[in-house]
């Protein structure tokens, strides 16, 4: 199975992590792709896998290399009932909108029909000793179920 990480990102924080997670894929034996600016017509949208490493920006947004991807899964609407994914969700608690583009994107690819194999996975960049080795334990607990 291809597993295609998305990243949405503004400071590099979340590419970083998304970029441990790759080599920890490929460790595994697994293709992988990466798209740091994502685009729809360049995703499988009826099999795969679709890793969303996304942090949130501003006053609860989408990180700028990811909005094109939200706009375009919100106006096209897509079935993607054939796609599993998990969410990886970066932010800081020190604000009242904690992880909501996580959230924000969960509820857009749910509602299209991903079927998520992990609850999403929210770090908080503010008071996490280890966001990477946490982003990685995360993975880990969920990769068996990837298949080959």
């Amino acid at each position: 199975m291809v597993i295609d990480i998305l990243v949405g990102t503004t400071s590099g924080n979340t590419e970083f992590l998304a970029d441990m997670l790759h080599e920890e894929l490929k460790q595994r034996g697994h293709s992988v792709r990466f798209h740091d600016n994502p685009q729809l017509n360049d995703l499988p949208t009826n099999d795969g896998f679709w890793l969303i490493c996304v942090a949130t920006h501003g006053a609860g947004e989408v990180a700028d290399s990811m909005l094109d991807l939200n706009d375009q899964l919100q106006q096209q609407q897509p079935s993607l009932k054939g796609v599993q994914g998990a969410i990886l969700s970066v932010g800081d608690s020190s604000y009242d909108t904690f992880c909501q583009a996580g959230k924000d994107i969960e509820h857009v690819v749910v509602g299209l029909g991903v079927h998520l194999i992990s609850p999403r996975f929210d770090i908080d960049m503010m008071t996490s000793s280890d966001p990477e080795q946490s982003a990685v334990n995360w993975l880990q607990s969920w990769a068996s179920k990837l298949g080959s």
